[in-house]
């Protein structure tokens, strides 16, 4: 299978990677910045082409697009011409199906590999869940044939409707997104410390460990899932200075004692 990727960034970088480890040829890599188009052609052996997409080639058998959800429509339009029988699937987690119904094309999917991506960082692949959805059969059975050979796993790759998807991505930017930044926002009181966010690491490398066993609401820990006010209140005091990290800290600790 030909394959040209559609973006330049994180999630195209780590996809394109991905796929020629595992022998598939990728035929060219566009991307909107000369420079990033450049860079991820070298890594993976390709010609590139940059700005106005009519420069991509149209001897693709599937075009995977990871852009940016703002432009995903536009692209996806100004990719139609000329590559009507070929086979494109977007890589974004709440963005529909119908964007390529709309702009005409009628060979489409989603191929969304739900994980957190970094240009800096290789992702394997083996331990990343697919949701794929297709307007026909036959190429959804592409996008799992090209997940399968990703991941090695068949169990890691499931079919998803747009809206089912978009829910689902919505768990994840809690899960993965908010933790995060929750993460950040602990870094900034430690650095107050003089203390490093190593120190955390145990800890949060025990907390995703207990998931494997438990569910989230049991796994839980702390002064809230303790109801403990008299902690709470001294906690809630010393962000007196943080009117903004003080309202988080009561809502999240709000929401876990309702759970």
């Amino acid at each position: 299978m030909k394959i040209a990727i559609v973006g330049a960034g994180r999630v195209a970088t780590q996809l394109a990677l991905a796929l020629n480890e595992g022998r598939v040829e990728i035929v060219e890599v566009w991307s909107r910045s000369r420079a990033a188009a450049a860079t991820l052609a070298a890594l993976v052996g390709c010609p590139y082409s940059w700005g106005s997409l009519e420069e991509l080639t149209c001897e693709a058998d599937l075009y995977l697009i990871a852009v940016t959800d703002a432009v995903l429509g536009d692209v996806i339009r100004r990719l139609h011409c000329g590559r009507e029988g070929a086979l494109m699937a977007h890589t974004a987690g709440s963005m529909p199906l119908s964007l390529f119904i709309e702009a005409g094309h009628d060979r489409c999917g989603v191929f969304y590999p739900m994980q957190t991506f970094s240009k800096e960082r290789a992702v394997d692949f083996s331990r990343v869940h697919f949701f794929l959805e297709a307007a026909a059969e036959a190429d959804l059975r592409i996008l799992e044939e090209l997940a399968c050979s990703l991941t090695g796993d068949a169990t890691f790759v499931h079919h998803s409707t747009s809206a089912s998807r978009r829910r689902l991505h919505l768990s994840a930017v809690f899960a993965c997104n908010f933790a995060n930044h929750c993460c950040t926002l602990a870094d900034d009181l430690l650095a107050e410390l003089g203390l490093d966010f190593s120190v955390m690491l145990p800890l949060l490398d025990e907390t995703v460990a207990k998931l494997h066993q438990l569910s989230p609401a049991e796994a839980q820990t702390g002064p809230a899932a303790r109801r403990d006010e008299n902690v709470m209140g001294m906690q809630r005091a010393l962000l007196a200075d943080r009117p903004e990290l003080q309202r988080i800290y009561s809502m999240m600790s709000e929401s876990i004692m309702r759970y």
